[in-house]
């Protein structure tokens, strides 16, 4: 079974055709996706910067760093608390649409396939409609 957050509440999103979550602890805030302005040099999964509370927040594209070929209208910005970040940067994800924040019981949890790859991938909650992704923004943006 995989470890779940101190807290087991989960704010569950969309990116295309399937549903994603990562502990609320790290979600700061939720907006509306703004203007971006774009960086040139930046990695290729970052979509811009946008200006939030006077913050520069870098926003990126969630369906590249998992390889998620759907398309969707991201419209929304899930805002993460900085120290996930390696060098404390602002960040936050484009979301196709922000669902709600649930309540995950331990044993409706389990290990993601494989060996879960570089740690992203936490776990899969199992739901009577369908499963979850449980991802980690910590891992992706520690680097």
């Amino acid at each position: 079974m995989a470890t779940t957050a101190a807290s087991d509440q989960v704010l569950e999103f969309r990116l295309g055709d399937e549903t994603y979550c990562v502990s609320i602890d790290y979600v700061t805030e939720i907006v509306d996706v703004g203007d971006l302005t774009t960086v040139p040099n930046a990695p290729p999964y970052v979509e811009g910067v946008m200006d939030l509370r006077g913050r520069t927040t870098a926003i990126v594209n969630p369906k590249d760093v998992f390889g998620i070929r759907e398309e969707g209208p991201e419209r929304r910005v899930v805002v993460f608390d900085p120290t996930i970040a390696a060098e404390g940067d602002a960040v936050g994800w484009l979301v196709d649409e922000v669902q709600q924040v649930v309540k995950v019981d331990d044993e409706r949890v389990d290990d993601p396939p494989g060996d879960g790859g570089d740690g992203a991938v936490t776990g899969v909650v199992k739901r009577e409609d369908g499963f979850v992704v449980w991802v980690d923004p910590a891992a992706v943006h520690s680097e």
